[in-house]
Order: structure tokens, then sequence, then C-alpha cells
């Protein structure tokens, strides 16, 4: 059973910080910050905006994208995200509800930065298996609610965001190949230390507060980052039998500059072959990727046929990849403020 992208959309906040607006918060510049990730510009959540906000937007331009009458079609809505409304409940059946699906199946699902990956793995077997006709995956996350202002190795990487796409049983095959793989070993690297079964809310205060922030381990991360990207996508090649000389384009999750070109060198492809967004949205997490997709299909760089390679690395560790051909029905991607 074949399946169809048949819709894509991402949304964005309407707060643009600059480097310059970063530096207010922390002893740094634009030039260290634009030399060391290739970040300029991020966007972040205003007070009382949340991740299901973001996600709903996303999810409304996917819809609006295929021009879908019926919301109710869609059976399934899966949100990657790391940054969820609560602890608990998910935050797909609120999003569900926001977009009139109606009381369908929805649920989160959480690998960090590989989350969209993960996401799309999983839904590809929802609808080859015949358990799901049509189905909405959102990429979404608002880590500054859980970035310390005063950590230059954080706070300046990331920006919040949310890409969503439409899949369904269709005519043609656009999920050539999935892959993902994980290690716990390394839990560490990328973490929040307190807010599940490991901590207590009647703990020590300061403890709490300290160790409520996101924590990365930078070096190593970046190491492990190319390492086990390059291996994914080695895998979803082979998977597919596809050649990287049959490559168009390659859409990283948007971490770092240095790992996109390390990782696009690696593979013997133009610079221009690698897609890249972070220099003005940041690190989005779980968002990036379609984030991405969503840009450069709306600038008609992305066209029918294309073959693409996204792959991912983030927390616990996950990582993963895909081979997408980029499908032949036309349908307009929208980024929405």
């Amino acid at each position: 059973m074949a399946v169809k992208i048949v819709g894509l959309g991402a949304s964005l906040p309407k707060n643009q910080v600059s480097n310059k607006g970063i530096s207010e918060y922390l002893d740094t510049d634009d030039e260290w910050i634009t030399t060391r990730t290739g970040i300029k510009n991020r966007f972040h959540a205003t007070e009382g905006e949340h991740t299901s906000h973001l996600a709903f937007k996303a999810g409304k331009a996917a819809l609006s994208s295929m021009n879908l009458e019926n919301n109710f079609d869609i059976d399934t809505l899966i949100v990657a995200t790391s940054t969820p409304d609560r602890l608990c409940p998910a935050t797909a059946p609120k999003v569900a509800t926001m977009l009139g699906l109606g009381k369908i199946r929805a649920f989160d699902i959480n690998a960090v930065c590989t989350g969209f990956v993960y996401g799309l793995e999983l839904a590809e077997s929802f609808i080859r298996s015949g358990k799901s006709k049509r189905l909405m995956l959102i990429g979404a996350d608002v880590f500054t609610t859980i970035l310390d202002k005063s950590d230059r190795a954080t706070y300046p990487l990331f920006g919040d965001g949310a890409g969503a796409v439409i899949l369904e049983q269709g005519d043609e095959e656009n999920i050539l190949s999935t892959y993902t793989g994980s290690d716990g070993e390394y839990e560490n690297l990328i973490t929040i230390l307190n807010g599940g079964s490991e901590s207590k809310l009647s703990g020590n205060k300061e403890k709490i507060s300290t160790s409520s922030y996101f924590k990365m381990e930078g070096k190593e991360v970046f190491l492990k980052a190319i390492s086990y990207m390059k291996n994914s996508v080695q895998r979803v090649l082979a998977l597919s039998n596809t050649n990287k000389n049959e490559i168009d384009y390659i859409v990283p999750h948007q971490a770092n500059k240095r790992i996109i070109d390390t990782l696009t060198k690696l593979f013997d492809l133009k610079e221009t072959q690698a897609l890249m967004s972070l220099e003005e949205f940041g690190n989005t997490s779980a968002a990036s990727i379609p984030l991405t997709l969503a840009v450069y299909a709306r600038n008609n760089t992305i066209k029918p046929g294309h073959k693409i390679v996204i792959t991912a690395f983030g927390g616990g560790i996950t990582w993963g990849a895909a081979v997408i051909k980029w499908p032949n029905s036309v349908f307009k991607s929208m980024v929405l403020n």
C-alpha cells in the first residue's frame, strides 16, 4: 500500500529575536553566534503561546494546503514534541479538538529533535497496515520554556515553531524508506533532569529550579550527531536502493551549520543540495525538518519527483532518516505566523 504526501504546512510565533536581541541576556554577540552555529535569527513564543497553539496553526496550514473541505477525513493525529503543554495529558488530543478533527486517535511521541522522523516511520506503518487512511503528523516545540537565559551553550541555539504533513493511502509512493535507532547509554548528553518520575515535586525548591532547564553536552553531541546521521542516511539509501548520486536534496535536522556542512561533504553533495532554515529559525527541535520542507516547497526549490533525504539526531540519544520522493500532486505549502 503506497503512502502519499498530500499536505504540508508550518507555523512560527510572531516574535522574531535576532542575535543582537540574544546579547541583551548573554555575554555574546552576533559574530560569536553566527560563526559557531550559522544562526542569525529565531522566533520565540510570547506569553500564553504554547506548543498546542503552534501545532494548531501548522495543522491548519497543512489542511489549507490541500484544500480539504472535510477535516474529519483525518483519522489519526501524531504530535512529536518534547515540550508538551503539560506533563500530562498529551498535547495531541487538545490539538485535534482545536482543529475540529473529532474524536480521533491522537497521541504524542517524544524523541526530542528526532521526533519528526520517528513520527514519520510510525505514520508510514499505520497507513501501510491499513490502520489509518489519512493521518496528520505534526512536529512542534516551544523550547524557550525550558531554556536557561544565562546559558550561552543553549539559549542562542533554539527557536520555537511547528511543521505538519498529511499522509494518506495513495496511488503514488512518496516514502521510499525509513530508519530509526537509539542508545539510552547516552541519556545525559541531551536532557532535562527534572519533570519525570526521577524527581519529586516536594523536593528542595532550589534543586528543582536549577535542574529543570534543558542541558546539552555540545562537543560530544556534535561528534555523535555526525556519526549517527551519516549511518542513518546510509541505511535508508540502501533500504530504498537509492544511490547517493540520485539525491536531489538533503534536509538534516537544523541544529548547527557545521554539522550540516560536514554531513553534506561526507556524501559528496554540493552546498546548495543541503537545505537549511536555521539561519532564520534556529533549532526548532521536532519542527525543524517539516518547517524546512515547507519553506523550500513554498519557494519551489523542491519540485515533484525530487528525491530528498531527511535525517535527525536528538536526545535519548535517538537518530533516524528517511528517503522521500516528492509528490506529483500539486498542493500549496503554507507557513503561518
